[in-house]
């Protein structure tokens, strides 16, 4: 079946504004994507006829407490787990990795060592660095290849050692696109005795996420970057959590999740991002899926895969074609160079910040700079601040859009 890019993109109103006469082209999205109408609805009718506190005997409270119980489902079933306890949801990605970060090191002692990534966005290398700076831990560096643009297995397992006690791996580059192949690392990891964490965040938009199939210990991902609110959500393996000890307030609860989720939760967003996954369901059903929600979720992102692959294609293709122009990252992607959607690139002699701005000014929208992809920057001898030009492709985008970026890129690189 064909995908429904039509309906798809009647589901986000935000794809309607205009500027001035001009439609807006979102290809921002790896900083953050519009939202469809189910996200809307669900914060809107909660924050109306649900708006209360947990713990109370009242309708609202008791109202409230499904919206929390109903999200942690549902992002279970997002995640591959049966296990909605698993689920920890918190302010954002980073916020919960700094948390779980002085968790998982509580007990670890001067000497032993932590894996982090060249590859990896600020989010899961700096938590890790402070953790280890406070607790006199060894840091090893992952390198990524720069001809393949992953963390090849030979490299990674020189790493690994007696006194390894973390990894935190990223599943996929936010600068390159680049996605490991994770199953493989976290094997040789665990097979090292490591707690492994993997941030998901990039991938998480593009890809069916099985937790039980990578392996790993935890999983972070961004709701804001899969069509959702402004939160991050953790996945961690029930026996880890329950043996660590929190940081919570004393009158918090033992009880997973609760002991993770510090204050009151984001009741509003957690609807929000109830009504995400309903989107996917919806995806799922409109490319033909019938059956349980897993089996929906997994047929949207078959279908979206396939149909953001074409487009990722188009655009590295036209790319290509453009004078001095370096695409910062791999190639088109083929069953043996997996890759998401987001394509980085560089000119020789205009600033990625010029054609940014630029963009802009034809109601396209880009991010350049490093995108907090530091180490990656710096491992490519780029400058920090102008880092590269980054067009993230999300399934609500067209192939008119692609070509009509191209076009604005090809004009200002031609004037060089």
């Amino acid at each position: 079946m064909a995908f429904p890019i039509d309906r798809v993109r009647a589901q986000f109103p935000s794809l309607t504004d205009t500027d001035q006469g001009h439609p807006r082209i979102y290809l921002d999205n790896p900083a953050g994507t519009q939202v469809p109408g189910q996200v809307i609805d669900a914060i809107t009718d909660t924050l109306v006829h649900r708006n209360a506190n947990l713990g109370g005997s009242f309708v609202t409270s008791v109202a409230a407490e499904e919206i929390v119980n109903s999200a942690h489902r549902k992002m279970a079933a997002f995640l591959g787990t049966d296990d909605p306890d698993e689920i920890i949801v918190g302010a954002n990605m980073t916020t919960l990795t700094f948390h779980l970060s002085r968790t998982i090191c509580r007990d670890l002692q001067q000497g032993d060592e932590i894996i982090v990534t060249r590859m990896d966005h600020e989010g899961n290398v700096a938590p890790w660095l402070e953790a280890a700076a406070d607790k006199g831990l060894v840091v090893r560096w992952a390198e990524f290849n720069t001809d393949t643009w992953r963390i090849e297995p030979d490299h990674f397992k020189s790493l690994l050692n007696s006194r390894t006690k973390v990894v935190a791996l990223n599943h996929t580059s936010n600068l390159t696109g680049s996605t490991n192949d994770v199953k493989q690392l976290v094997s040789l990891a665990k097979q090292a005795g490591a707690i492994v964490y993997v941030d998901a965040v990039q991938y998480a938009p593009h890809g069916l996420i099985d937790v039980a199939a990578i392996g790993c210990d935890f999983l972070v991902c961004s709701a804001y970057k899969f069509f959702g609110p402004h939160m991050g959500i953790a996945w961690g393996r029930r026996s880890l959590l329950e043996r660590m000890r929190a940081y919570k307030c004393r009158c918090v609860s033992e009880e997973l999740p609760i002991k993770y989720e510090t204050g009151t939760p984001q009741i509003e967003q957690l609807a929000g991002l109830d009504g995400t996954v309903d989107y996917f369901a919806w995806l799922g059903e409109s490319v033909g899926a019938k059956g349980s929600l897993r089996e929906k979720i997994v047929a949207a992102f078959a279908a979206a895969r396939v149909y953001e692959r074409g487009l990722a294609t188009r655009l590295i293709e036209g790319l290509r074609k453009l004078p001095a122009v370096t695409i910062v990252g791999p190639g088109p992607e083929t069953e043996t160079n997996p890759r998401v959607p987001t394509v980085s690139f560089t000119h020789k002699s205009v600033a990625p910040s010029v054609i940014a701005s630029t963009l802009a000014k034809s109601n396209v929208f880009v991010w350049s700079g490093h995108n907090y992809a530091l180490g990656t920057v710096q491992k490519l001898g780029l400058n920090e601040e102008e880092g590269v030009l980054r067009i993230g492709i999300a399934q609500y985008n067209t192939d008119m859009e692609i070509d009509r970026v191209l076009g604005i890129v090809a004009d200002i690189v031609g004037r060089k």
